[in-house]
């Protein structure tokens, strides 16, 4: 159990506090929810419409911390409970989002709707009530790096100057507006500013969060076992997929887009610090990621292919991927950030953060736990759908 002697960065005594967590029952929700349960003395008011991925945390009610969280079935779109929970609490941490690239094109308006709109009463609320607030972004409020669009044989492209994203001094490059892929970061971007603008002018003590891809366990979901048969998650849960039903990987566009992972359990380290040093976090926007493990999405598919072998024991593939065009596979209105490498400069200074996991390590501790946590269900359903002879 957690004792009264911790201190903060700083070395004062950590006080209680009671955080009023927005989209609770989500992947990184469910994974802070955890940290905060194991570790810390703190509650938690848990909202969110689901509540799958924290069951193990409210059931039984002989939990060491069941008085310690509560969950709150609300649909913050429409729902007067949501002012009474943040003024219960110090702190209010929005998780809340449409954050799946399929949606941006398909559902752009659902995708503003949720990512600015519906954020706007949070934001409200906190600001009105002097409570502090914990805003989750995305590295996607980036964009485009500038160096891709210097010429494609400029050494230019090799500065990091050109591509490595800085909080407070890389621009937001987006696309045309009938790129509707850009709607998601666009919301995003208002939203900050509009953060950013309240604690100008009225003094909200905001931090905002700009994970850069956080993987791991629980991660969105897999088609027609416990998410939608047609729905698309993002590429670690479609790899995922793919490798469980033993199918080709598909590369968008050839799987050249570059990118970098971080482990769940590091990420979420991070966000402890954040709530645990608002002297230190206030103010602030922080890169959430890990510069060292950078791959291409199709060296991403041949490490994950070859993770998923050992782990389930099944030889691979023998064509283990194949491409597919961007337009085939999300539709009309897609487009992409050529390259996403955070700057960690200053969530190093504030917090002295560091990401400790590699690549290798956080994808075989995720395929282990899709592996054992689907294949069974995945190879009943294929065995239903095959048509006796």
């Amino acid at each position: 159990m957690a004792t009264a002697a911790r201190v903060d960065l700083d070395g004062n005594p950590i006080k209680q506090i009671t955080i009023c967590m927005i989209g609770a029952g989500g992947f990184i929700g469910s994974h802070l929810c955890e940290k905060l349960m194991a570790e810390t003395p703190h509650k938690v008011l848990a909202v969110d419409v689901y509540n799958d991925k924290i069951k193990h945390l409210l059931e039984p009610a002989s939990l060491p911390w069941a008085d310690r969280i509560q969950f709150h079935r609300i649909n913050i779109k429409h729902d007067s409970r949501l002012e009474g929970l943040i003024k219960m609490a110090d702190l209010t941490i929005n998780l809340a989002a449409i954050c799946t690239p399929a949606d941006y094109n398909t559902r752009p308006l659902d995708t503003i709707y949720s990512n600015f709109i519906d954020a706007l009463p949070v934001v409200k609320y906190c600001s009105e009530n002097g409570k502090r607030l914990i805003h989750f972004s995305t590295c996607e409020v980036y964009g485009k790096t500038i160096g891709c669009f210097l010429p494609k044989d400029s050494p230019l492209r090799q500065d990091p100057a050109y591509y490595v994203l800085k909080e407070d001094a890389s621009p937001c490059i987006f696309g045309p507006i009938e790129k509707q892929r850009w709607s998601y970061a666009c919301a995003k971007q208002l939203i900050e500013r509009l953060i950013y603008a309240e604690g100008a002018e009225n003094g909200l003590d905001f931090t905002i969060v700009r994970p850069f891809n956080w993987i791991g366990p629980r991660m969105d979901f897999i088609p027609g076992i416990d998410g939608p048969a047609e729905g698309v998650p993002r590429v670690l849960a479609c790899f995922s997929n793919n490798l469980l039903r033993s199918e080709p990987l598909k590369l968008v566009d050839g799987g050249q887009s570059q990118r970098t992972f971080v482990y769940i359990k590091d990420a979420i380290e991070a966000v402890l610090l954040m709530i645990e040093n608002p002297a230190r976090a206030n103010g602030q926007i922080f890169n959430v990621g890990n510069p060292n493990n950078e791959v291409t999405v199709r060296q991403l598919a041949e490490m994950m292919t070859q993770v998923y072998s050992k782990v389930s024991g099944e030889p691979p593939l023998e064509t283990p991927t194949i491409d597919v065009s961007s337009k085939e596979f999300y539709g009309e209105g897609y487009d992409d950030s050529d390259k996403r490498i955070p700057d960690m400069t200053i969530i190093n200074r504030q917090l002295g953060w560091n990401p400790k996991t590699s690549l290798w390590d956080l994808l075989e501790s995720t395929l282990t736990y899709q592996h054992r946590t689907y294949a069974q269900a995945i190879k009943q359903t294929m065995s239903k759908a095959v048509p006796s002879s």
